[in-house]
């Protein structure tokens, strides 16, 4: 007992220490994106897509970004505005014309003026700077046609004061009103008219920015809200293209960005963190799962597989399609495989809420993993035929579409591409998940010496090369061999413990008597000298006691599972060769100072599972029924009490956590399998018969 102390201590320090490795990394697996996803990068304004980046769900929202550029570009196409041409402005130029025009009549029609005097008076007009050539022909015109160029100028200006003026337009406006004049005057006529005109041609429309405004306001009114609608699988932004505004909005409504790693977030991951690191290891507890907890192997595989499918899971979280096709479910099929189907649904429950904690399509993707991964656990079964696997593929594949039907369609729109290619992936995920299985377990049983039922079959047959030189040299022991797995099998499968684990077991447990076989009972001849009748006691012991650890050489040299190591070294546990130490003891006259019992000790350790413990039972009982033959079903039963008595009563049973209920059981099926092979013979006759050849046929007699 104190030597297995230290190994207990240090197994539970490694227990803790994988415990909080495993928490480490799934938290930063969890709040680490940059360093865990290859397809992260900085998603802002102005960036160039390393990758194309496509929507992960379905989604319609309205865009403020293009909403707020469409009323942009709205408001940029509306004109400054101007107010209505002015009519005062209009009339107050006509008027002044009309002034003017009077004013050069009265200098032209004065009397006893001379010419010169008439040309300074009209050059001191200040409304309109005529040039000197146009005065000359003012003056010296008729007075007919002076009426018909004052009346043209009147219509001409009242014409184009009747247009909208901009100050920045009165000199195109200016320059146009020649085209208005009318085609019936000659040339220096024309020119009068023009020159006239455009001496009050002035702005009579005025920019309003209330006006602008107001129609820039009804412009942005008018544009509608913009609703972006992105289908799963959509390409946002292609690689190498430039993330804009609108492009990083579609980012944010997605999810696939955030504003850094909140306290939210980071408080939020570690607390599903640390419900896993405690549900785990407390549900292990409280079901005492000594076989799996206490074996530093199988932990820190547990644990490497674990790590590694989570951290899988997390590189695809930037993609569509990838999540649903990562064969996350083959963690819990490659598990269940190796260490059983309790072990593989208490670890693929965490690990598939972590692996779809905080992600966009978190709410179909968790009940995605978690359903089909338990579907597929249930439906693999022992895990002893390749169909096995095929079918928790298809039961994967099944569930998960399931899943999807009721957790995402509803809630989506309906893509029929999109829903051809889910069903491809997620019929991809099952398989995928079978076939990862397969080839992680093989590898992992030939690599690390862990057990599956696939490796147990394989070398489970007769002409399995051990077994085939176990036959040829032990002969007897091996005929012991098979009665003893046949009792420790039946009895597994009423315990519920692993019966094909147990009956392999039992096949090689006491392999190692092949390299001595003459040494043992059962493959001696009967008739011939004892091979132990020249040895002394402790010489005998130990030729007995040493097929344990020619065992364990024969098992490591054929490489069989380290599993089946433990049906050699316990099933005899830490008993002593009782034959042997009578005969010591009687030597020694029964004086026990004068006899080291260790000596005569198997080395052990005693049974440590309940698989083990079958079998040092079903040893032990098998061989005292072959020496006692047992009449009847009362001194069956008799012997196989007094049997687990004995190894009860030097405390061989107390690592394997077998209950009374086990006991009895395990009582009534040796029971039952001994009656079979015990059953009482008919004594056949001595009497001769008479030699006659009985495949002629006799003739029939006529009558």
């Amino acid at each position: 007992m104190s030597a297995r102390t230290p190994i207990s201590a240090r197994i539970r320090i490694l227990q803790f220490s994988l415990i909080v490795a495993v928490s480490i990394v799934s938290f930063a697996a969890l709040t680490l994106p940059i360093g865990l996803r290859t397809s992260t990068q900085a998603l802002d304004i102005g960036e160039v897509a390393q990758v194309t980046l496509q929507a992960p769900r379905d989604i319609s929202y309205v865009s403020d970004i293009r909403t707020g550029e469409a009323r942009k570009g709205a408001e940029s196409a509306v004109q400054l505005v101007y107010t209505a041409p002015d009519p005062a402005i209009a009339r107050q130029q006509i008027e002044r014309l009309s002034t003017a025009m009077q004013y050069i009549t009265s200098v032209r029609d004065t009397p006893d003026v001379t010419n010169e005097q008439r040309k300074e008076n009209l050059v001191a007009l200040s409304d309109v700077r005529l040039q000197l050539e146009t005065i000359d022909y003012v003056i010296s015109m008729s007075a007919s046609r002076w009426e018909i160029v004052q009346a043209e100028s009147l219509r001409v200006l009242e014409q184009i004061m009747r247009r909208a003026i901009f100050e920045e337009k009165v000199g195109v406006t200016q320059a146009g009103i020649s085209s208005s004049v009318s085609l019936t005057l000659n040339e220096q006529q024309s020119d009068l008219v023009t020159e006239l005109v455009t001496a009050f041609v002035v702005p009579n429309s005025f920019y309003s920015e209330e006006l602008t405004t107001a129609a820039r306001a009804a412009a942005r009114d008018a544009v509608k809200p913009i609703v972006q609608t992105y289908k799963t699988g959509e390409t946002i932004v292609p690689a190498g293209k430039i993330i804009t505004p609108a492009d990083l909005e579609a980012f944010q409504q997605l999810g696939m960005i955030s504003p850094g790693q909140r306290w939210e977030d980071m408080l939020g991951s570690a607390a599903v963190v640390i419900l896993s690191a405690v549900f785990i290891p407390m549900y292990f507890y409280r079901r005492k799962r000594a076989v799996v907890m206490n074996d530093p192997r199988s932990i820190v595989v547990i644990a490497l597989v674990f790590i590694i499918f989570l951290i899988g899971a997390r590189l695809f979280t930037n993609r569509t399609l990838a999540p649903y096709g990562y064969p996350l479910q083959a963690a819990g099929l490659l598990i269940t495989t190796l260490f059983g189907l309790e072990t593989g649904f208490v670890i693929i429950i965490p690990l598939c809420l972590l692996a779809s904690y905080g992600l966009p399509n978190t709410l179909d993707l968790a009940p995605y993993y978690l359903i089909s991964s338990l579907i597929g656990l249930l439906a693999l079964g022992p895990a002893r035929r390749f169909w096995g696997f095929v079918r928790a593929g298809i039961a994967v594949a099944l569930s998960g579409l399931a899943v999807l039907l009721a957790y995402r369609l509803p809630f989506f729109s309906p893509d029929w591409l999109g829903v051809v290619q889910f069903v491809g992936v997620v019929v991809f995920a099952g398989f995928a998940a079978s076939s990862v299985t397969l080839l992680l377990q093989y590898l992992l049983a030939q690599s690390l010496g862990l057990t599956t039922a696939l490796q147990l079959l394989d070398i489970s047959r007769p002409d399995y090369p051990l077994l085939q030189f176990f036959l040829r040299t032990s002969p007897g022991t091996y005929q012991h061999s098979l009665q003893v797995a046949n009792l420790a099998e039946q009895a597994a499968e009423k315990i519920s413990a692993d019966p094909l684990l147990t009956r392999v077991g039992a096949q090689f447990h006491d392999i190692g008597k092949a390299l001595n076989p003459t040494f043992f009972i059962e493959n001696q001849i009967p008739g011939n000298v004892n091979t132990h009748h020249d040895l002394a006691p402790e010489e005998s012991a130990a030729t007995i006691i040493r097929h344990v650890t020619d065992g364990i050489a024969l098992a490591k040299k054929h490489r069989l599972p380290r599993r089946l190591h433990d049906f050699i070294l316990e099933h005899h546990g830490t008993l002593i060769t009782l034959y042997q130490y009578t005969q010591a003891m009687d030597a020694a006259g029964g004086d026990v100072t004068k006899v080291d019992i260790e000596k005569f000790r198997y080395p052990g350790p005693r049974p440590r599972s309940r698989e083990t413990a079958l079998l040092m039972l079903a040893d032990a009982t098998e061989a005292r029924a072959r020496a006692e033959r047992p009449a009847n079903e009362d001194e069956l039963r008799a012997l196989v009490n007094n049997v687990i008595a004995n190894v009860q009563k030097f405390n061989q049973l107390d690592d394997t956590m077998l209950t009374l209920r086990d006991l009895n059981l395990i009582t009534e099926s040796f029971v039952t399998t001994l009656r079979g092979q015990y059953h009482p013979r008919i004594q056949y006759p001595n009497a001769k018969v008479a030699d006659q050849d009985f495949t002629i046929p006799t003739p029939r007699k006529e009558t």
